[in-house]
């Protein structure tokens, strides 16, 4: 994830060989401004892990219902995910869309979970690939998130059966995942609900605004970026056969339309010698009958020729608009894959950059409020952030080196989420273990040698528990103290404010209490 840089924000820095503290402040960096797209996920450790099976399957769930009513407005799903397939034939200039709502109740915490929802969602609706549904998925994201409550923009591109559905207070996707439930309606701009490969407008959804948000990532996005213009130069190629087999079948038509015409001609030719022969034997019944038959005939004749040379007009414009739309994909794709190829120049020399600068690992604070912070890699000779860890979640700005991690308290005991003790790699800046304890909110943390100390659950009561550096309970204590309790360790023990309030002493050894549970009450 990347972070903005705003001044004033306070680092506490702990280098790689010392681990000293000092305060430093951070310079702002010129960004895109306030608008800039950085999700804000929950990253801590969870009470429960949903399998990505699981995950997936809510979205597939959806998409097999909307797969069978693909030409009707429908809405499929239940209470947390649901899905408004909104589609009217009638209106022709403006895009359908479906809209995936997020229920009060849903749990989804995480912009990757989120993604994997609308991508096994257009795999199992409209058959894309898995690759190229999760590609798109990023994009859809990336794009509600930019018309995030901008209503009106909305109004503009789609129909009136999608804008209904739409509210300004909640159509598109917030950076935040806090304000995700029960306030988010994410567009999937339709193309061509059964157009396979075209099914989703990536035209739409790859504007120039989206792309802007999507490089001022410090990866830049090159990945899904460049998986991005494969699925167009693909939809390029789709579109120029297509333009072919219509052509082909214009030029079959147009056969059809010389013999039609030429019994047009025949019949007319008929029509008239009929005419010419009623007309001079006025009193022949036979003969005014037989023009108007041949009339007749010669009517229903230049009525098939009409539809004919629809069928020829239809096919020769099916023909351009597939070539347009074949040439449009191509050139979208070129012009991106030159923008890609010059940021790609960027981030390289980047990486050469920060590969070589003097580097410290630091916890930047990133909820004041919380007092929640997040793990990053900063340049020390000019402060700039090199590397940010997506989780951000570390509580009481406290964190050591346990090994070759770093040990901190992380989470926030809400939806699933749960604090616990936890690992961070410091390559990938990612959880790589956690406790299976429950760890108070304001537990502190404190270092003894290669021991670790902090407050753990205990069914209705929190005891002190102590870890090894690699998230090991080597020991729990048996009497009950105060969550938030300030922790003083010496030689020989724990000093500790118990659950009444009163100082505990415990034996380092085993945790257990100098003095009696029953002299304590006292």
């Amino acid at each position: 994830m990347k972070f903005k840089k705003l001044a004033g924000f306070l680092f506490c820095l702990l280098t790689i060989s010392t681990l000293s503290a000092l305060e430093v402040d951070e310079k702002e960096l010129q960004s895109a401004g306030n608008d800039t797209i950085v999700f804000i996920n929950y990253t801590g450790p969870h009470s429960k892990i949903d399998s990505l099976e699981s995950i997936k399957k809510i979205g597939s769930d959806i998409g097999k219902v909307v797969a069978t009513s693909k030409d009707k407005e429908i809405r499929a799903g239940y209470s947390k995910y649901a899905v408004i397939h909104a589609v009217d034939a009638s209106e022709k200039s403006k895009l359908d869309a479906d809209i995936l709502l997020i229920g009060s109740d849903a749990t989804v915490d995480h912009i990757t979970n989120l993604r994997h929802i609308i991508a096994s969602y257009l795999v199992s609706a409209y058959g894309y690939s898995e690759s190229d549904a999760e590609t798109i998925a990023v994009f859809v994201t990336v794009y509600n998130a930019v018309y995030r409550g901008k209503l009106d923009q909305f109004k503009e591109k789609y129909k009136n059966v999608v804008v209904k559905n739409l509210t300004e207070g909640s159509c598109g996707l917030s950076v935040n995942y806090k304000e995700w439930p029960g306030k988010s309606q994410i567009v999937i701009p339709l193309f061509d609900v059964n157009g396979g490969l075209s099914t989703i407008d990536t035209t739409v959804i790859t504007d120039t605004q989206v792309v802007k948000h999507m490089q001022e990532d410090d990866s830049k996005n090159i990945d899904d970026r460049k998986k991005m213009v494969d699925i167009k130069e693909r939809e390029s190629e789709d579109s120029s056969k297509k333009a072919q087999e219509s052509q082909k079948k214009a030029t079959e038509e147009k056969k059809k339309l010389v013999e039609e015409k030429k019994k047009t001609e025949e019949k007319k030719t008929q029509a008239q010698e009929a005419k010419k022969k009623a007309e001079e034997n006025p009193d022949n019944k036979e003969l005014q009958k037989k023009a108007e038959e041949k009339k007749s005939e010669y009517e229903e004749q230049k009525q098939t020729e009409q539809q004919q040379q629809k069928k020829v007009e239809e096919a020769e414009n099916k023909a351009t608009e597939e070539q347009q739309r074949s040439d449009k994909k191509s050139e979208e794709a070129q012009s991106e894959r030159k923008t890609i190829a010059q940021d790609q120049q960027e981030v390289i020399q980047k990486e050469i950059e920060n590969s070589k600068a003097p580097s410290a690992y630091a916890i930047k604070l990133t909820d004041e409020g919380s007092l929640l912070s997040g793990l990053v890699k900063v340049n020390t000779s000019n402060g700039e952030v090199i590397q940010s860890s997506p989780v951000t979640y570390i509580r009481n700005r406290t964190m050591f080196q346990a090994g070759e991690n770093f040990i901190a308290i992380a989470g926030e005991n809400s939806g699933n989420g749960a604090v616990k003790l936890v690992l961070l790699s410091p390559d990938t800046m990612e959880i790589c273990k956690e406790s299976n304890e429950i760890v108070a909110e304001d537990s502190v943390l404190i270092q003894d040698s290669g021991s670790f100390y902090c407050v753990i659950q205990n069914n209705d009561n929190w005891v002190v528990g102590k870890y090894d550096a690699d998230l090991n309970l080597k020991l729990k204590g048996t009497t009950n103290v105060k969550p938030s309790t300030p922790m003083t360790i010496t030689s020989e023990y724990v000093i500790v404010s118990g659950a009444n309030g009163r100082v505990k002493i415990l034996k380092k050894s085993d945790l257990s209490a100098v003095e009696s549970e029953d002299r304590d009450e006292k």
